[in-house]
């Protein structure tokens, strides 16, 4: 029972902690005691022995490297392809939830797919002691949310910016860059669309295009005419916060001649990559019917959106 209720509580924290505005934050709070079955429901959102345990048996070469950005040092989790040509980079943003063992397997299994993937953590510097993600995850429940809402766009873009000029630069590289992101990651992968014109495509999982401010919901069409890259959306249909935003979002890009091409998978649920991830625990076998139909639902929205991205890697 108890591995039930905690299962069911890592999904409500997916589905929740990926909103990115202050009604959304006041949900997560009022739900916490959902995730407290866990003994640590901070590292809950940080940890996954399921994917630490894949990293560590992986043939292929990771590292972490600091990423100068003026004077911040952006530390990036870099994982190289066995490849014997030339590869594109992914540039992986993380969930709200920042680097997770989850987001550094994934980048380690788009190595396996062939590309040289990074993944930087985005609060590099932020924390205590000039600290990251799980220095700030120590500070206490949802404090890695809340510092990854307060820091400051430009900034964002700057480290973005300094790791794809890395990553484009390695040796390994053919020099062509994407960029992919999940909930908070997957907003800002489609704001990144906007500020680096030499991308050769977006990835935006679960996230939603940018508006004129966090106030102010209206779409920066301003924003989203510098566009220069084809855009890919991955959407699940119980999503109704994200889901909301797509007809404007295709509208707008429409009109601004943008190629745009959103997907949403049925059944599934906000942040079905990972609550679908294969090499994570199912549900147990005495779980109620709806939490094997949603992690089903996932797995399959998982399944089908790696066969969708990875045909579109291979095309560019």
């Amino acid at each position: 029972m108890r591995k039930t209720l905690i299962f069911a509580g890592w999904l409500v924290l997916i589905s929740l902690g990926c909103a990115n505005d202050a009604g959304a934050q006041q949900m997560i709070d009022h739900h916490h005691p959902m995730t407290s079955v866990s003994a640590d429901p901070v590292n809950e959102s940080i940890t996954q022995d399921w994917a630490r345990q894949r990293l560590a048996k992986s043939p292929r070469h990771q590292e972490w490297v600091n990423i100068k950005n003026g004077n911040r040092n952006v530390s990036s989790f870099v994982v190289y392809p066995e490849v014997k040509n030339k590869a594109t980079a992914v540039v992986v943003i993380h969930e709200i939830f920042g680097m997770t063992d989850w987001v550094q397997q994934l980048t380690d299994e788009l190595a396996e797919a062939g590309y040289i993937a990074i993944a930087p953590d985005l609060l590099s510097g932020m924390g205590p002691n000039g600290g990251g993600t799980s220095a700030i995850a120590a500070t206490g429940s949802n404090a890695v949310g809340l510092a990854i809402r307060a820091l400051p766009p430009d900034q964002i873009t700057a480290d973005l910016n300094a790791v794809a000029d890395y990553v484009s630069k390695l040796p390994a590289s053919n020099g062509k860059v994407v960029v992919t992101g999940y909930c908070w990651g997957g907003s800002q992968s489609f704001r990144f669309a906007t500020n680096r014109p030499s991308l050769k495509a977006a990835f935006v999982f679960y996230g939603t295009a940018p508006t004129v401010t966090p106030q102010d919901p209206a779409l920066d069409k301003t924003a989203l005419g510098r566009i220069t890259t084809p855009v890919y959306g991955f959407y699940a249909e119980n999503d109704a916060r994200v889901d909301a935003t797509l007809p404007a979002t295709i509208e707008a890009m429409k009109d601004l001649r943008k190629k745009y091409d959103p997907v949403t998978y049925a059944g599934a649920g906000h942040g079905f990559m990972r609550a679908g991830e294969p090499n994570a625990p199912p549900p147990a076998a005495d779980a109620d019917q709806k939490t094997k139909d949603a992690y089903a639902a996932n797995r399959k929205a998982r399944d089908e959106a790696w066969e969708r991205w990875k045909k579109v890697l291979k095309n560019l």
